[in-house]
This record gives C-alpha cells, structure tokens and sequence, in this order.
C-alpha cells in the first residue's frame, strides 16, 4: 500500500509536469490546488530535489519546476524515493535487502517465492511507465 507522502508527492510531480517546465510552480499552489497540507508538501518537494528529481527557484517568482522532461521520469524512482523499496518483504528487495529472521531457507520458503514474482511485476510496471504516461495515461 503506498502511504500518502507518496501519494502527495505523485500528486504534486503531476501537478507540475503539466505545467509543461515554463516556469517554476509555487508550493502554495499546488497545495491549494492539490489539497494537501503546505508544510507536508514542502518536506515532500524536499526529499523530490534531493533525488535530483526536481529543482527549485527562490524569490517572488520561486517554485519547485522538473530536472527532466516528465518522459524520462520513470515512476519507480519516484515511488522509490519517497516510500522506499518496492518490494512488499525485504528479503525480496533488490535495493534494500535484509534477510528475514523468522524464515529458515529463502529457497524453500513460499511467501518469498509469491512476494519475488509480486516485486517483478511491480518493478516492470513502474519501470516501464514514466510520469508523462502518470499524466497523460490515454496516449
């Protein structure tokens, strides 16, 4: 289940890419617009630059604005950074492996088997689809 600092953040990123990149978009307008609280969006458009994902401009004219065209955004690293791996279990993640304490062998274990496949098609999805196919899902 995505948390809704992520769900925010898809909200936010799509609320920009349609601005088509003119010109840097203020928080409180995308707050308003998008209905989500100023000073939670502001740490979410935080984390959003730190990945190098978005960028901001300070001033009268300031705003959050996108690195990338949206179609070389793929969703994967967005969802990546705000909510962490895509995997369910974090014995079947690719970037944020642990091994489960309660789970003798991986190789025999079921759950690890179902929770491998879920995680790969999770993964090929996100890693297909960029936030232009996000905004723009009809083309």
């Amino acid at each position: 289940m995505l948390s809704k600092k992520t769900k925010y953040g898809l909200k936010a990123m799509a609320y920009i890419a349609k601005k088509k990149m003119k010109e840097p978009v203020a928080i409180s307008e995308i707050s308003r617009e998008e209905n989500i609280s100023k000073k939670y969006l502001e740490a979410i458009l935080l984390d959003l630059k730190k990945a190098n994902i978005l960028t901001s401009k300070k001033g009268k004219t300031g705003g959050y604005y996108l690195l990338k065209p949206p179609k070389q955004i793929k969703l994967s690293e967005i969802i990546r950074t705000l909510e962490g791996p895509i995997a369910m279990l974090a014995c079947v993640s690719l970037n944020f492996y642990e091994k489960c304490e309660d789970c003798p062998s991986e190789t025999e274990c079921l759950t690890h088997k179902l929770m491998l496949k879920l995680r790969d098609n999770t993964l090929k999805i996100l890693e297909q689809n960029t936030l232009q196919d996000f905004i723009d899902p009809d083309k």
